[in-house]
């Protein structure tokens, strides 16, 4: 992690672990942006390209809700995974799709 800072302060970091019980995940909302956007550049020259956020990857939903900002799609594959992206307010072409051995009510959702 050559370059790169956590962005907070030691008092900060404190302040926040005697307020959460640990252990707990801190996501940098900034550093998350600023990555999605890097990403999207770098595959500019492709018209048409789309980046698909693989939901169990982090199925956090206000991660999802980032990304859905950033321009990405969900890639779900299973019913929870597509709940989740409707809740972050993914649907339609935002959504791929892709599972195996799916039972048939899943794939109805999926259409």
């Amino acid at each position: 992690m050559t370059g790169k800072t956590i962005p907070f302060s030691a008092t900060k970091l404190r302040k926040i672990i005697n307020e959460y019980p640990t252990p707990f995940h801190i996501y940098d909302e900034k550093a998350i942006r600023n990555n999605a956007r890097v990403m999207c550049r770098a595959f500019s020259w492709n018209d048409g390209f789309r980046e698909y956020f693989a939901v169990k990857a982090t199925p956090n939903p206000y991660i999802m809700k980032i990304l859905a900002a950033e321009g990405f799609g969900a890639d779900c594959s299973s019913l929870p995974e597509l709940i989740l992206a409707e809740k972050a307010g993914l649907g339609g072409e935002n959504i791929m799709f892709t599972s195996n051995d799916t039972p048939d009510c899943e794939i109805m959702k999926a259409a």
